[in-house]
């Protein structure tokens, strides 16, 4: 019954999101609002939510049908682990933000509803390609002794994040990597999800599939962004030149190991919840989300006050 009821959920959900796909673009077309400031996130959301719904309707993995409270879960996370390319941003100075909504409760809900699709959106690509088996396998000789590159990976990990800080104009490509190196061994000493544990027993299909949705979700990015009022542009130092989009074409090749940083950041992220729960009662480990949800709210509102003070070139309306 519950199964009935879903696939119903689903049908519906297949019919509606296409309908506010087409009338968002058809809107944004005619330069009407609110669809032509905020066409990429009635674009992003229609997206995820099809696909997401044909996932279950098929009989794939979908996170939003089957376990809901972990899609919701997301959305906060995606938030936040946006914003701390936003804070990096404040320094490379690599992308700003124009016409973007003037009265400040409408623009920061704005940043909010968009910055939320980042994970879902790379998420569900990467279910939607291993559904329909654009990589099959992804089998090769297992990694041997990865514990042994747990120290270069934390150095080569702080060593990306630190230079594009301390010489932008050269080094702000290594922000789009500097995660995966500086986590994933923690990630693989404690047990979360890793990829060097995948690689320890010779599967890279993970790996694959997240670079291609990351390859795939840049296109999307981009190419949504670009018909969008509300949008951004970039500023790229050496790079910029024979732009796709608004997007440099060199600036591609970021979006892959993005996808692969957030899945990483997800994975430690997820661990130290895991060992908050086993380490605090029940009362004392609602207070320190409670604590922690605090404090996150006030960081990022802090960030986007930074952001409408750095990052923002112009408002609309």
């Amino acid at each position: 019954m519950v199964t009935d009821r879903k696939q119903q959920i689903c049908k519906g959900i297949m019919v509606v999101a296409p309908a506010i796909f087409l009338g968002a673009t058809a809107g944004m077309l005619h330069q009407r609002e609110p669809f032509y400031s905020w066409f990429y996130c009635f674009a992003w959301w229609s997206y995820i939510i099809f696909a997401e719904a044909w996932l279950h309707h098929r009989g794939g993995a979908s996170l939003l049908i089957s376990t809901p409270y972990r899609f919701l879960a997301l959305l906060p996370l995606s938030v936040n682990i946006w914003l701390v390319f936003e804070v990096f941003n404040f320094r490379l100075r690599n992308w700003s933000y124009v016409d973007v909504p003037a009265p400040l409760g409408i623009r920061w809900l704005a940043y909010t509803i968009s910055f939320a699709t980042v994970l879902p959106g790379i998420f569900t690509t990467s279910s939607l390609l291993e559904y329909l088996g654009v990589i099959k396998s992804g089998s090769a000789t297992p990694l041997t002794s990865p514990r042994g590159w747990y120290r270069p990976c934390v150095v080569i990990g702080l060593a990306f994040l630190l230079l594009p800080i301390i010489w932008p104009k050269y080094f702000f490509p290594l922000v789009w990597g500097g995660f995966i190196f500086l986590l994933e061994p923690v990630n693989h000493r404690f047990h979360a999800n890793s990829l060097l544990r995948d690689g320890e027993q010779g599967s890279f299909q993970r790996l694959y599939l997240l670079l291609l949705a990351g390859a795939c979700c840049g296109f999307l990015w981009e190419f949504w962004n670009f018909w969008a009022g509300s949008k951004w542009v970039y500023t790229i130092p050496y790079v910029h030149f024979f732009k796709i989009f608004e997007m440099p074409v060199l600036g591609f090749l970021g979006f892959p190991p993005f996808a692969v940083e957030c899945y990483v950041m997800v994975a430690s992220v997820q661990l130290i919840t895991s060992r908050l729960k086993e380490s605090l009662t029940r009362r004392q480990y609602a207070i320190a989300v409670l604590i922690l949800i605090t404090l996150l709210a006030l960081l990022d509102c802090w960030i986007y006050g930074e952001m409408d003070r750095l990052t923002v070139i112009s408002y609309r309306g």
